[in-house]
């Protein structure tokens, strides 16, 4: 299988576009950076390049999610710091893509891809279809022909060891990889690219990039409920922490109620039934499995369908154990789990007053709300 390295070139300061660089304004809620990194979540391993001047604000906005790589005084010099800080032995492809290009689709990363088999370097591009003129003085001075001529997009994709030496032997001063990988005799497929796949450059770009939001947004809320009966034992489970208890939690897995009831809501968010669809209870490799395993495959379903978690939260019902001091802690296994900013995920306690099941202290319950956003 080939191993995939993303690079994301974000070190430049442009401020064309107003104010601070534009891969660190905000665009619906998220940094323009933060929206590109999320696009290619799950085809590899993903490294952004940011300026020496931004590291400790990428460090915080990413939490150890990428690699983070410090930039060049050029932009080739920052893929090329990304490129050398690769294990040749262990990636095989790399696609290089403008942090400033946050639109860029599944199916258009996926097209790419594809063409690395048939050809050591691959490109996105749009042919051109408006009349070329020259000019100056604000006057027409000539018509150029339009034939052959394409506006180049990225991610480009390439061999990775091809296009590392490559970039080794330039000289510098390239408009973008594809015109280093010409330099060192590679050949280029152009796969077909998209009109949304923008680059955000001018303020105009960004009244474009919010219309964009607000045309392509899917919203999606999903709801899970969970309980398990207390048994014997001296610990209980709970969104993936160990709670000292003079009882524990009967069930077919580890009984995790809480992060049972989260993944359910993932689950439901995506029309996907529940845990039990996934992971039958009547297969005996399932008997007392850590319940992360199901919750990483309902975060990792949604991000294969392009959606990511915006926020989760998770009520726990019972007597005992108490939660408070532990919730904190459980809130941030969730966000490690899933690949969520911990101050996107709730976890907290109610008792039922004494009433019901959980009010005998018989078992605990959990309800969970999540909401999943494609945008």
């Amino acid at each position: 299988m080939e191993e995939t390295a993303i690079i994301i070139v974000a070190a430049g300061r442009g401020t064309r576009a107003g104010g601070v660089p534009k891969q660190w304004r905000m665009l619906g809620g998220q940094t323009v950076l933060a929206r590109t990194v999320a696009a290619f979540q799950g085809f590899g391993r993903i490294i952004v390049v940011v300026s020496p001047d931004d590291m400790a604000r990428a460090v915080e906005e990413f939490q150890g999610r990428v690699t983070l790589i410090a930039g060049g005084e050029s932009r080739a010099d920052s893929v090329r710091n990304a490129l050398e800080s690769v294990d040749g032995e262990q990636i095989s492809q790399v696609l290089i893509h403008d942090g400033a290009r946050p639109f860029v689709s599944r199916a258009l990363v996926g097209r790419v891809l594809a063409a690395l088999s048939d050809a050591p370097a691959a490109a996105p591009a749009l042919p051109l279809t408006d009349a070329l003129w020259t000019g100056s003085d604000g006057r027409v001075g000539g018509i150029r022909n339009r034939d052959g001529l394409f506006r180049a997009q990225t991610p480009q994709g390439f061999r990775f060891g091809a296009i590392r030496d490559a970039h080794r032997a330039h000289p510098g001063g390239a408009a973008d990889d594809v015109e280093v990988a010409l330099s060192a005799d590679l050949d280029v497929a152009i796969v077909e690219g998209e009109e949304d796949n923008i680059k955000i450059t001018w303020p105009d770009d960004f009244a474009r990039a919010e219309r964009m939001l607000g045309g392509k947004m899917d919203i999606r809320t999903g709801n899970g409920f969970d309980v398990h009966a207390f048994t014997e034992g001296d610990h209980v489970i709970l969104c993936g922490i160990r709670v000292p208890h003079g009882r524990g939690l009967l069930g077919h897995s580890d009984a995790d109620v809480g992060m049972h009831a989260l993944t359910d809501a993932i689950y439901g968010a995506l029309a996907e039934g529940d845990i039990g669809r996934h992971f039958p209870p009547s297969d005996a490799q399932w008997k007392g499995a850590a319940s992360h395993i199901f919750l990483t495959h309902a975060a990792d379903l949604a991000r294969s369908r392009g959606y990511r978690v915006t926020n989760a939260d998770v009520t726990l019902i019972c007597e005992r154990p108490k939660i408070g001091p532990h919730a904190i802690d459980m809130a941030k296994e969730l966000s490690r789990i899933m690949d969520v900013d911990p101050d996107r995920i709730s976890v907290k306690a109610t008792t039922s007053e004494q009433l019901g099941f959980t009010g005998r202290e018989e078992g605990i319950a959990a309800l969970a709300t999540v909401t999943l956003v494609k945008s």
